[in-house]
């Protein structure tokens, strides 16, 4: 009966054990199936975004909950292949990253996955050779995972899985699911790629279109170049945009306009081309790239003047073929993604058609220069053939009247009448002279510089002088004379602004055949008699030295009136 009993009962352990791993199976099939429909979420999740920086972000959340990972991180790997750009992290607090320090940059084990793109498990952290330890505050983590994410068969990142909960190891199918979504992350990588870079394109186009709009509705150079470097720092997110240009003779740039930053600082600088990312861009004629423009040892020339700053972008503005007419820079600031290819890309086409936009706005500006110097020779010939020769005559018929004209003081009111009209026809021929002056000889002759003098000396007395010219100044008076006159004229002016308190400044320039002379007379309060002479005396020095003559006159009717001459032979 025993024996009986026995044999009744295995019948029945068997079938228990058989429902027992089919219960088991099950399970793992639950739980496959479970895990298959976490994955393909996580997939659609990833796949969902379009933004670069929220893809990045939800693939290391995926991540973390499909291996069930306490900690989680996204390596991006940099321009030069061997270190990570960005690292994103997942569990662990702002307040921690914060104690641990910078973000890692790829050595020990994260740099192991980059130097052998494969999947890499390890039960503890510490057995590895390439592990380094952590930093002072880093949580401590035993078990790993790591993955490459791959985007077109080119290495873009690396997954980090660490301390699997429940104080388990990273098993095959942990493995084999990161690396599923690995794959379904580098396309999703790949597609935000392409529609970041659609959407760059397009502002690029629109920001090209504006600055096509801008030179046909008349901006001026100084607008148009602003208009390039706003949009070019608008679109790549950097903190700074500057334009160089090449100063002509020299190997140095000078910074024409300067946006972000100390602006003020930088505007109008000057630096060499070497030791200066811009003169390095403008000197090869290519674009220049750094990863830290306040630190990089090889941009050491000029002033400090890029604290903050990190990757930088310089690109040349000019024709494929011809001379660098320009240089924009961009900087972004330290921590910031650096400048790729990508990016430089579409810059160097915007580069292309803002040095287009720079040549058309600079040949319109020399085609308006054209047609004020045409219309300034027009004014010219008229005033020579009419009004001229009307005063001139009109002068002869009242001189020749006078005679006939018996009350003496008719007779000198009309000839001061004639006098009057002689100076006029002389203020005209002078008026003649600086019309008919071209510009690039304006800005070298006596002239020109002249009635420079002049105006820049309105901003300090507060009223216009009155300029009257006559002679062949440009051309009967040599240039070591010409530097003396108007170095004259401006100390001249400058002492009738500081002393004499007038209300009223005229000059006279006058070139004979002989002999250049200048005359500044005001009506102020005349020459102070306990006031600094040294200015009076290095004008007498300077006719001395020609072998001229100076003297200081006050006239009967107030004010002072300087006289300074030089011989032409």
């Amino acid at each position: 009966m025993g024996g009986d009993g026995v044999r009744s009962r295995m019948p029945q352990l068997r079938l228990d054990e058989l429902l027992e791993e089919l219960q088991a199976r099950i399970d793992a099939a639950r739980g496959t199936r479970d895990r298959v429909h976490s994955l393909l979420e996580a997939v659609l999740s990833v796949g969902r975004e379009l933004d670069l920086t929220q893809v990045l972000r939800r693939i290391v959340e995926a991540a973390a909950v499909l291996v069930d990972a306490r900690y989680a991180a996204l390596g991006v790997i940099g321009p030069d292949g061997e270190t990570l750009s960005e690292f994103l992290t997942v569990g662990l607090s702002e307040e921690e990253i914060a104690k641990i320090g910078p973000y890692p940059t790829g050595r020990g084990i994260l740099g192991e996955l980059i130097r052998n793109p494969e999947a890499l498990r390890l039960t503890d952290l510490s057995d590895h050779p390439a592990s380094h330890g952590c930093p002072v505050h880093h949580p401590v983590m035993r078990t790993f995972l790591g993955v490459p994410v791959r985007v077109r068969e080119e290495v873009f990142g690396n997954l980090y899985l660490t301390d699997k909960r429940g104080g388990e190891e990273f098993d095959a199918d942990d493995e084999s699911v990161l690396s599923t979504l690995a794959v379904a992350a580098g396309v999703a990588i790949d597609n935000a790629r392409l529609y970041e870079e659609a959407q760059r394109q397009q502002r690029w186009l629109s920001a090209s279109a504006e600055i096509t709009r801008g030179l046909l509705s008349g901006s001026s150079r100084a607008d148009v170049m602003e208009l390039i470097a706003r949009r070019a720092r608008e679109i790549t997110g950097a903190a700074l945009a500057d334009v160089s240009i090449p100063v002509p003779g020299t190997d140095t740039v000078r910074v024409e306009l300067a946006l972000g930053g100390d602006a003020a600082a930088r505007q109008g600088l000057v630096v060499p081309l070497d030791g200066t990312l811009s003169g390095e861009a403008c000197a090869q004629g290519s674009p220049a790239t750094t990863v830290d423009l306040s630190a990089d040892p090889r941009l050491s020339a000029g002033p400090r003047r890029f604290e903050g700053l990190g990757p930088a972008v310089a690109v040349p503005l000019g024709p494929a073929e011809g001379p660098v007419e320009g240089v924009l820079l961009l900087a972004r600031e330290v921590g910031e993604p650096a400048f790729t290819e990508r990016e430089t890309g579409p810059l160097l086409g915007f580069a292309d058609q803002a040095a287009l936009a720079l040549e058309v706005a600079e040949r319109r500006r020399d085609a308006e220069q054209l047609a004020m110097l045409e219309d300034r020779d027009r004014i010219a010939r008229d005033l020579h053939d009419l009004a001229i020769q009307r005063l001139f005559a009109t002068g002869m018929t009242l001189q020749s009247a006078a005679r006939f004209i018996e009350h003496p003081g008719a007779s000198d009111r009309v000839l001061r009448a004639v006098a009057d009209l002689d100076e006029t026809i002389k203020i005209i021929r002078s008026t003649i002279f600086g019309l008919r002056a071209r510009e690039e000889q304006a800005g070298q002759g006596l002239r020109a510089r002249a009635v420079r003098a002049v105006e820049q000396a309105q901003a300090v007395l507060g009223f216009p002088p009155r300029l009257s010219m006559e002679g062949l100044l440009d051309t009967d008076v040599p240039a070591e004379v010409a530097e003396h006159v108007v170095a004259v004229l401006g100390e001249a002016l400058s002492n009738a602004a500081r002393h004499a308190k007038a209300n009223r400044v005229e000059v006279v320039l006058h070139a004979s055949g002989q002999r250049v002379v200048l005359t500044v007379q005001d009506n102020g309060v005349g020459v102070p008699e306990q006031g600094r002479r040294s200015g009076l005396r290095n004008l007498a020095e300077r006719a001395e030295g020609l072998g001229g003559a100076f003297e200081v006159i006050v006239p009967a009717e107030g004010g002072t009136r300087l006289t300074w001459s030089a011989p032409l032979v």
